[in-house]
């Protein structure tokens, strides 16, 4: 049996798990490999948003749903669901192999949300710059 996520060193390795597989998607990594220049920054903000929103601890600062907007925008609009799929079953491949419980549910569950969410708010973006 697998442990759950207990500590931002989990959020951690869970983070550059993914982001490893998600930089090496050929149809979803060029989305991040030409916008984000410090890696070890990024990991650093996405595990600050994953411990936020696993834990409930006030780390993140920043706007998610103005930065995919944005990343979208300069992708002329070429993002789509199937994009957010692919994504969303690397989150998942990653979590099944590092951990099981109810943080990993949760984790699960919140990233499938948040997808929802935000290519949502990028198509009701679109719709008003028509």
């Amino acid at each position: 049996m697998k442990n759950d996520i207990k500590t931002r060193e989990d959020v951690f390795l869970l983070v550059t798990g993914f982001y490893k597989k998600v930089r090496q998607n050929p149809e979803i990594g060029h989305f991040f490999n030409e916008v984000i220049e410090d890696w070890d920054a990024h990991f650093e903000k996405l595990t600050d948003f994953w411990e936020s929103n696993l834990f409930f601890k006030a780390t993140y600062k920043g706007n998610p749903q103005k930065v995919h907007v944005k990343v979208d925008q300069e992708n002329n609009q070429a993002i789509s669901n199937y994009h957010f799929g692919i994504w969303l079953n690397l989150w998942f491949e990653t979590i099944d192999e590092l951990y099981e419980g109810e943080l990993a549910n949760r984790a699960k569950n919140n990233a499938r949300k948040m997808s929802s969410h935000l290519y949502l708010k990028m198509f009701q973006e679109r719709e008003k710059n028509k």
